[in-house]
């Protein structure tokens, strides 16, 4: 019997047909090894090349149009204060530093993603009353990674005076409160110094390592399809399952995300946006409404705001919180990644 043998080694003809197809912006899938032959990849590898492409099996490639020039991650810290409207005990009943400390954690292991070494990347915390302790932990952090990062203590006193002293119920507002709304309104301010995209990041929430690259990838994509800037909440809190409502599903770089009209106060959008819903963004600072977010909620009436399904950051508060541990993640597994 005459013995046949396979090479897996391409033709001549073969190796020109990629070679033009490359330069054409083609991309060659080879369905019997699940290679693409143009990009020297396997089909489950990440295929998306930031400011350029978006490529998600079977769908094809999207051409980005909507380019991300840079983030900066906006952290509002406070560890003198445990919980800001509630007095239960946060899950794992840790005091309110290491919840501080792992968020922070979280976020510079996600930013550190190969896919995102292009992006200019800042770090900013707005911190509120901690402890020169707590503010020694946090600079220890960022000097672990090697992360630059700058530092801004809030004063109060700046903002008091636009704050309303009673709230939308009548009822009075407490100081907590009050310095909560200032922190925001200085996150606001610095927002208007960025170059591009503010994530704004409260200091109780932990993120899974993919959370940055996703949350830009998917920017990318779905701001390019739609020809518009979007807001993203990378969180699924379990309150927006608590009433059925009509909403749109997209596809984002690796996960499925859907049109959201509430979220709290931890959100991705662009410096476009934030001066497009200047006035509105800043009522939320000026009078506490019912619901707090309700200048947010205006918003997304306008504009599209998407949370991803499962979650990419866990808010870490009480356990039966419908505004906490969101459905169908490990939250231990998280939380004890981000140990320091």
């Amino acid at each position: 019997m005459k013995n046949i043998k396979n090479s897996n080694k391409p033709s001549f003809f073969k190796k020109l047909f990629i070679k033009i197809s490359r330069k054409l912006g083609y991309e060659i899938i080879d369905q019997n090894n699940f290679e693409i032959v143009t990009s020297n990849k396997k089909i489950d590898e990440h295929l998306s090349s930031l400011g350029h492409k978006s490529i998600n099996l079977p769908l094809g490639e999207i051409k980005i149009t909507r380019k991300v020039k840079a983030l900066d991650i906006v952290i509002r810290t406070c560890a003198s204060v445990n919980m800001l409207t509630q007095n239960k005990s946060r899950l794992f009943e840790k005091e309110k530093i290491e919840y501080t400390i792992r968020t922070i954690r979280s976020l510079i292991k996600s930013s550190k993603d190969h896919d995102l070494e292009q992006l200019k990347i800042n770090f900013k915390i707005i911190d509120h009353n901690s402890t020169s302790k707590n503010l020694e932990a946090i600079d220890n952090i960022f000097k672990e990674f090697s992360i630059k990062y700058s530092l801004i203590n809030l004063d109060v006193k700046k903002f008091i005076n636009k704050i309303e002293k009673t709230n939308q119920r009548g009822e009075k507002i407490t100081d907590n409160q009050k310095s909560n709304m200032a922190n925001i309104h200085q996150s606001l301010l610095e927002a208007k110094k960025c170059e591009d995209l503010i994530y704004f990041v409260e200091d109780d929430y932990l993120h899974k390592k993919e959370s940055l690259k996703e949350m830009i990838f998917t920017y990318e994509r779905l701001a390019s399809q739609i020809n518009n800037e979007i807001i993203i909440c990378p969180t699924d809190y379990p309150y927006l399952y608590a009433k059925s409502e009509i909403t749109q599903n997209f596809l984002g770089q690796n996960y499925h995300w859907r049109k959201v009209n509430e979220t709290l106060c931890t959100f991705l959008t662009s410096k476009k946006m934030i001066e497009k819903y200047w006035d509105k963004y800043v009522s939320m600072c000026e009078k506490e409404h019912a619901p707090f977010e309700k200048p947010l909620h205006d918003i997304y009436e306008k504009e599209l705001c998407m949370s991803p399904i499962p979650s990419l950051a866990l808010h870490f508060t009480n356990v039966n919180s419908i505004f906490g541990l969101s459905p169908n993640v490990n939250w231990k597994k998280i939380w004890d990644e981000n140990e320091g």
